[in-house]
Order: C-alpha cells, then sequence, then structure tokens
C-alpha cells in the first residue's frame, strides 16, 4: 500500500442549485437587471403599439379621375342628353385623416415626413367618433355634388328651380313642405333664386301669416296660409322677421339627369372638379386637352370658389397620381406655393368661369392665373 494520500475529487458544481435542496438560488444582480428590462421593454411595447394617443394623423388620400371610371362606373354619368368625348383627366384630390393613431404609430408616420399630426379635438367634436364624422362628411359630400351641378349648369345658361333643401324640426314649415318641394311664391313674391325667399320674408314680423306656394314632386302646386315664428324660438339666430323655417337650395331644372358614382369620399372639396367635369362632358372640346389636371375647392351654387384644408398632402397626391397642373383656390395659394412638388403648376381659380378660362388658356398656350 502506498502511503501517500488518497487524491481529493472535487464534487462537480451546478450552478443555480444550493447544495442539498435541489432547488434554484435567487437571481443574481444581472439576471434581475435583464429580468427587469425585459418587463419593461414588454411594458413599453404594449403601450406603444396598442394604447391611442389624441392625435390623428393627415396625410395624401386617393386621388380620382371624375371624367374617367372607378371600379367599371362612369364617376359621372349623363343620361338624356349629349355628351361628349374627353381624354385628358380631371383628378379631385383627398386627405386620409386616421384617428387609430398609436404611439408608435405618430412616432413612425412624423419621422417619415408624408404626415402631419394635429390634435384629435380639431377634427372630433366631443363624443365624437370616426363612424360620426363619415357620417358628416358624407352629407357634406353629397350636398358638394348638388351644388357643383347646379353651378356647372348654370355656367351652361341651364334654368334653375328653389327648393327646400331643409326644414326645421318644429318650425312653421315643418309637416306643411317637405324636403326637396319647389318653391314658387313666398308672401307675394315669386321665387327663382334661393336669396328670394330671404327678401320674400323681409320686414315681416312673427305671427304674421303669409302665403307660400310650392309643389311636391310632379303633383299639382298648392298654396298654403304659415304663420310665422319667432327664429330664436328654434335655436336659430335672433332676427326681426318672421320665421318659416326652411333652408332653400338653388337646384338645376333640366330634363336630364346627372348622377355622381363615388363612394367612401367625404367633405365638400371635390364640388369644383365636379363642376368642371360635368361642364366639360356637356360641351364639344376639351378644355384640359390631354393633360393630367388636378385640383379642389368648395364651391356654391353661383360657382364661387371657397378655400379648403389639407392643400399640402393634396398636392404629394397629385404629382404621384401623374398630375401637372394644380387649380387652387385664391385664398389657399400661399400655402399651396411653399407645399408645391417640383414641376407642379399652380394655377389660382376664384370661381367655376375662371376656371374654365384658365383651362382653356392652358390648351391653347396661354398663361392662366398663377399662384
Amino acid at each position: 500500500m502506498s502511503d501517500s494520500p488518497r487524491p481529493q475529487t472535487e464534487a462537480p458544481r451546478t450552478i443555480g442549485y444550493e447544495p442539498g435542496t435541489g432547488s434554484p438560488r435567487g437571481l443574481t444582480r444581472r439576471g434581475w437587471t435583464v429580468a427587469v428590462s425585459f418587463v419593461v421593454v414588454a411594458a413599453l411595447a404594449l403601450v406603444g403599439g396598442f394604447v391611442k394617443v389624441p392625435y390623428v394623423s393627415i396625410g395624401p388620400g386617393p386621388t380620382y379621375d371624375t371624367l374617367g371610371d372607378v371600379n367599371g362606373q362612369e364617376v359621372i354619368e349623363v343620361e338624356g342628353t349629349k355628351t361628349y368625348p374627353t381624354s385628358g383627366q380631371l383628378r379631385m384630390t383627398t386627405v386620409s385623416i386616421n384617428d387609430e393613431v398609436t404611439l408608435f404609430d405618430a412616432l413612425g408616420r412624423w419621422v417619415s415626413g408624408r404626415y402631419a399630426l394635429a390634435p384629435r379635438d380639431e377634427y372630433f367634436g366631443p363624443g365624437q367618433t370616426q363612424e360620426d364624422l363619415e357620417r358628416e362628411n358624407k352629407v357634406m359630400f353629397q350636398d358638394s355634388q348638388s351644388a357643383a351641378e347646379t353651378a356647372a349648369l348654370r355656367l351652361l345658361d341651364k334654368p334653375v328651380k328653389v327648393i327646400a333643401q331643409e326644414i326645421t324640426r318644429g318650425a312653421p314649415a315643418d309637416e306643411v313642405i317637405q324636403p326637396g318641394d319647389r318653391l314658387w311664391v313666398v308672401n307675394g313674391k315669386d321665387i327663382t333664386a334661393q336669396e328670394d325667399v330671404r327678401e320674400a320674408l323681409r320686414g315681416t314680423k312673427p305671427g304674421q301669416t303669409v302665403s307660400v306656394t310650392f309643389q311636391h314632386e310632379d303633383e299639382p302646386k298648392k298654396t298654403v296660409d304659415i304663420e310665422l315664428g319667432k327664429a330664436s324660438d328654434f335655436g336659430s339666430d335672433e332676427r326681426p322677421e318672421g320665421f318659416l323655417g326652411l333652408a332653400p337650395a338653388d337646384r338645376a331644372d333640366v330634363d336630364f339627369e346627372t348622377t355622381i358614382h363615388l363612394e367612401d369620399v367625404g367633405g365638400p372639396s371635390a364640388g369644383l372638379i365636379f363642376a368642371l367635369a360635368i361642364v366639360d362632358t356637356l360641351t364639344p372640346g376639351e378644355m384640359e386637352g390631354d393633360r393630367t389636371v388636378a385640383g379642389t375647392g368648395a364651391i356654391d351654387v353661383k360657382g364661387n370658389v371657397q378655400p379648403i384644408g389639407g392643400i399640402p398632402f393634396k398636392l404629394i397626391a397629385a404629382k404621384e397620381d401623374g398630375a401637372t397642373t394644380f387649380l387652387v383656390p385664391a385664398d389657399n395659394c400661399a400655402e399651396a406655393r411653399s407645399n408645391a412638388p417640383e414641376g407642379m403648376e399652380l394655377v389660382k381659380v376664384e370661381t367655376l368661369e375662371g376656371a374654365v378660362e384658365a383651362l382653356e388658356d392652358l390648351d391653347a398656350g396661354r398663361t392662366p392665373p398663377r399662384c
């Protein structure tokens, strides 16, 4: 036997376990740091990816050629009268507004430079949802179509009629006259333009009785006596004359039908382009030639072009869809100049007639009014 000592054998190490217990030891400081960091990152990801911020994102929306078709359906369809072919494009422009913005969405869109962020309450009223805003915008869009048609046909010297566009609930005219009824005579005055109704009531007093001659659809004309009310009793502005409770509107009085087929679009800013497309469709020749012209602007029944919002984004969308000329409401010119893409010609317009003349100038090689 050897007297040398038996070599000592070191027990194998088991990391994370307490000898004799078989259970893991507590996390090391580094382990805790990693674990806490993971929890913090996960929480931030949840907040950034799912929690909405009180902002909306605004950016370029789709454009539509009002002289063309969408999904096989003509955007502007005229039935019952002669129309003329066109080869150019008149593109209406839109802005996209997104209410479902998370923190990460907001950061990404802001960094892209393609979108802007704005406080939600600048676009939505208290308690108003995205669906509520879309419904409101669709009503404005429908009104803009009617105004565009009236302005276009008036420019073409077509006759105009006056209808009761809206009736105030509970007002004297309510349950007597219906929306869409044609107004012929109010208080002894022939009604040939919408402003004639207000003029006919000038000098009257609440409680006074006036006669109104109107026509419902194809029924015979009907004359009724209506006792005027007080405007403030029905939520309207205080005024000295009696209150009838209807909002008149000019409409074209023609024997053909113009229909605008475009869904999922809202707001009033397509009015100018719709009106131009109707004029171009009903007249020989092509105002825009073979150009791709885009534009924007609300329009009233007299053809006055009114300013709108979102010009920078509409210019981007127009450029991306091939437009080289953009029709700009006069009051939007300064903003358009500072945001115009390279190569985009900005044409200033104040009226529908002026817009038609500007396109004819372009087609003839003349210089139109510019921003």
